[in-house]
């Protein structure tokens, strides 16, 4: 019993002895590994979350469609027709120009084009009874004059001709005769008869003056029966005159000869010595025969009455045809482009959107650009993104868009484009265009507004994220590490390990732990090692708080 009794008291001892030396082995194996804390640690607990890294930029709000609209044909502005800040939809009219001069070319085209059409239905259609028989007595009346010529002259045709120069051989005697008379005055007779009938128009125009004069001059007329009766007697007074004038030419043709007569005749006598030439060549023509002009010339007009039969018969030939279908087709050409002109002379809007100018009045020439007007739909926020950042973006990302003018709102947005050429500044900065497309918003957005964004540029879902604040950098090995919780004492103090990790991916809040940490782990924030050891908070370039 006894024995028994030391064995038992020699085996607890033993356990003790044990427990003493690994306390003292793994309690200086650890001391530098551990700490106790009893100021009020932070701490927090790893967890699973999303994570996603983004970067910032500004720009501006820009149109993606945009419109500076001109007329290509000129004229007068008749109406404006929109305002600055009126919304429009496509193809409304605008602007309107007087199109008088327009209209009239449409009129004109389409007039031109029935006309080649009326020439082309010609060729094509078969000849009229009329026309061939018309073509027809044409041939056999050259055939009949070409055989005459060929033939020479009949003794009928040569005897009408030498009558012919007979009578106008008579002619010229008769007028000779005529003139002879005219220029050998008249006889005794007829001249004492002139003197006499001169003699009384003499008297009676002296008579017919004085009288004239007495009624001017006479005291015992009223001045109102003198404007009665004056014009009477002036008249009377002229007539006198004339009748003077009148007798006394007779008189002098009578004695000298008439020259209005005389000349008259003289024409009379070349007149017809004129036609005694023409009857006596016209003889001789017919007495030496026909010519070879003459007959050349008869040749040519049977020949051309032959070719204008022979066309309306046989019709239209081939290459004429295509000439008037293709002058229907120049002028049906005409006819389009005069139509589109004419369409031309109403600006309308090209798609639908927003005036945002008007340079033109009514009254004026329109030249250069006459409205500006933008997509309203098509908005979109165009950044410049630093060249040490575009790498991280690319199209598709997502981006939160800000206003200048509503700061507190965000706007969805997407990265729709990056432009491929860089911007140089004039301090040297190289940028890249980054186009974001604007999701659904209610704000009056415009263009040129000033636009802050913040593009996510990687994104990490259902991960184990720690605060920054819990990750420390050895920056001689560039190991990370955090302090985990293993324990806490009756004081309220916290029990510290450091522990080695690897991170992922950050942003301003978290950082992503891939390895040496658990879901559900608690670590310390902003502490460092218990011996105080040389190391950094955070991941590096987040600037993280110790």
């Amino acid at each position: 019993m006894l024995k028994s009794n030391k064995k038992w008291i020699w085996g607890i001892t033993g356990v003790v002895v044990l427990i003493g030396i690994w306390y003292l082995v793994w309690g200086r194996a650890t001391a530098d590994n551990a700490s106790t804390q009893t100021d009020g640690t932070e701490t927090a607990v790893a967890f699973i979350g999303d994570l996603a890294a983004s970067a910032t930029a500004s720009g501006q709000v820009e149109a993606q469609r945009s419109g500076q609209l001109q007329f290509t044909v000129s004229g007068t502005v008749a109406e404006v027709l929109v305002s600055v800040g009126d919304v429009v939809a496509a193809k409304q009219p605008l602007v309107q120009l007087d199109t008088t001069d327009l209209a009239r070319s449409v009129a004109d085209a389409e007039l031109n084009v029935q006309l080649q059409q009326a020439n082309l239905a010609e060729l094509q259609a078969a000849p009229r009874v009329e026309d061939v028989a018309a073509a027809e007595a044409a041939v056999a009346s050259a055939t009949a004059q070409l055989a005459d010529v060929q033939d020479g002259a009949s003794a009928e045709q040569i005897a009408a001709a030498e009558a012919s120069l007979r009578a106008a051989q008579a002619e010229i005697a008769a007028a000779q005769a005529r003139l002879s008379e005219a220029q050998g005055g008249g006889s005794a007779e007829e001249i004492a008869a002139a003197q006499y009938e001169v003699a009384i128009a003499q008297k009676a125009e002296t008579e017919a003056k004085e009288a004239h004069v007495q009624i001017l001059v006479s005291d015992r007329l009223s001045d109102d029966r003198r404007a009665e009766i004056e014009p009477s007697f002036a008249a009377q007074s002229l007539q006198a005159q004339a009748n003077l004038a009148a007798a006394q030419s007779k008189l002098d043709d009578l004695v000298n000869g008439s020259g209005n007569t005389i000349t008259a005749n003289q024409a009379s006598v070349a007149a017809a010595v004129a036609g005694r030439d023409v009857a006596q060549a016209q003889l001789d023509q017919l007495l030496e025969g026909p010519t070879a002009a003459d007959i050349a010339s008869a040749q040519a007009t049977l020949a051309s009455a032959e070719a204008t039969l022979d066309d309306l018969v046989r019709g239209a030939t081939a290459a004429q045809l295509a000439v008037a279908q293709a002058q229907v087709r120049q002028a049906e050409v005409q006819l389009a482009q005069a139509q589109l002109n004419l369409e031309k002379g109403t600006l309308v809007a090209p798609f639908a959107g927003l005036i945002t100018a008007v340079n033109v009045s009514p009254g004026e020439q329109a030249s250069g650009i006459v409205i500006e007007m933008v997509d309203m739909d098509s908005l979109e926020v165009v950044l410049g993104v630093d060249e040490v950042d575009v790498g991280q973006v690319a199209v598709g990302q997502t981006a939160v868009v800000t206003l200048e003018t509503w700061p507190n709102e965000e706007i969805p947005s997407e990265v729709t484009a990056i432009e491929p050429s860089a911007t140089i500044d004039n301090n040297g900065i190289v940028s890249f265009a980054v186009h974001l497309g604007l999701g659904e918003t209610e704000l009056p957005v415009l263009v040129g507004m000033t636009a802050n964004a913040n593009l996510v540029t990687a994104n990490r879902d259902n991960v184990l994220l720690v605060p920054n604040a819990a990750i420390r950098l050895d920056r001689e090995t560039g190991v990370y590490s955090v302090n985990r919780v293993t324990g806490r004492d009756e004081a309220g103090g916290v029990e510290l390990t450091a522990v080695t990790v690897t991170i992922g991916l950050s942003d301003s809040q978290h950082t992503q732990i891939t390895g040496g940490l658990n879901e559900g782990d608690e670590v310390a924030l902003g502490v460092l090692t218990a011996s105080e050891g040389d190391g950094f908070n955070g991941p590096p370039g987040q600037g993280l708080r110790r």
